[in-house]
């Protein structure tokens, strides 16, 4: 089946890319993608850089404002929602975001003094108005030769393997952020504008066992008033797909899509369009601007 012509996750240097925000779009539109969404982690600024490369593209590539917000959900686990089409100059929302930056700051603080106790060499770069997540803090410890020989010695390939093996929740690293809530989230995006969207529901919940669970979140998500989930994303299998677009048509949701690009060298989220729709319809709304 052709590869998706729509791609809704991307992050840039802004956040825990490793492209400026200029280059994502350049990539994006080489490698054929026509509605693109910048959507850094708790940030909105790459997206004017990203506004004037897009419209170097003749029409062809047409960009949706955007932002992922980790927020917490019932016994403060980590979901993140994706913010379609709101006013990155909003001066609310910015003042939201810059306190939930602050946040992630102090989490990411308090994961680094768990993995030190943990035995891990880690140092995190001077704090400041770059979000910082828990990629980045796994990019830090993996790449510091003196945990070399312990990432070796635990079959660690890269820092994903990391991430799941340390980062995740009830792994030894993790630790919980304070806000904002999903429903703050939620309020954030629709006073700037946005529609808001569950990213990734099988990221947060991997095993089989968890449908269940995904079910109950995506319920209480849209009871909160969110709009749509993620449910072609590259990590999906068609199963999982599936149920999700069901899920979502009968809450009358939207349903969206990504392969989350973060770069040409990032182990898991390298290259656009690389997730499958299955053969399934996606329900983009208003958020195709095409």
């Amino acid at each position: 089946m052709a590869a998706p012509t729509f791609d809704l996750q991307s992050h840039s240097t802004a956040s825990d890319g490793s492209l400026a925000p200029a280059a994502v779009v350049e990539a994006a539109h080489a490698a054929g993608v026509e509605l693109l969404a910048l959507s850094d982690h708790d940030t909105v600024d790459g997206l004017d850089e990203a506004f004037a490369a897009a419209s170097q593209t003749a029409g062809a590539l047409t960009l949706v404002g955007a932002v992922e917000i980790s927020s917490l959900d019932l016994g403060g686990k980590d979901l993140h929602i994706l913010g379609y089409g709101i006013d990155h100059h909003d001066p609310v929302l910015l003042a939201r975001l810059k306190l939930w930056r602050e946040d992630r700051w102090t989490r990411g603080e308090r994961i680094a003094e768990a993995m030190r106790e943990n035995g891990w060499q880690v140092t995190l770069p001077e704090r400041g108005e770059q979000p910082l997540g828990r990629p980045q803090i796994a990019a830090a410890i993996f790449d510091d030769p003196a945990n070399a020989e312990r990432t070796v010695a635990e079959g660690l390939k890269n820092s994903t393997d990391l991430l799941v093996a340390y980062l995740v929740e009830a792994a030894p690293g993790y630790r919980d952020r304070t806000a904002p809530t999903v429903g703050e989230a939620v309020e954030a995006i629709h006073e700037a504008g946005g529609k808001a969207i569950w990213a990734h529901p099988y990221w947060d919940f991997r095993d089989q066992a968890q449908h269940e669970a995904a079910r109950d979140a995506l319920e209480r998500f849209a009871a909160l008033g969110g709009d749509g989930v993620e449910a072609f994303y590259i990590s999906h299998t068609e199963e999982q797909t599936l149920r999700l677009v069901e899920l979502a048509a009968g809450l009358e949701m939207l349903t969206t899509g990504s392969a989350d690009f973060h770069g040409p060298g990032n182990p898991n989220f390298s290259a656009f369009r690389n997730f499958s729709l299955y053969g399934l319809e996606p329900n983009l709304g208003s958020i195709d601007l095409r």
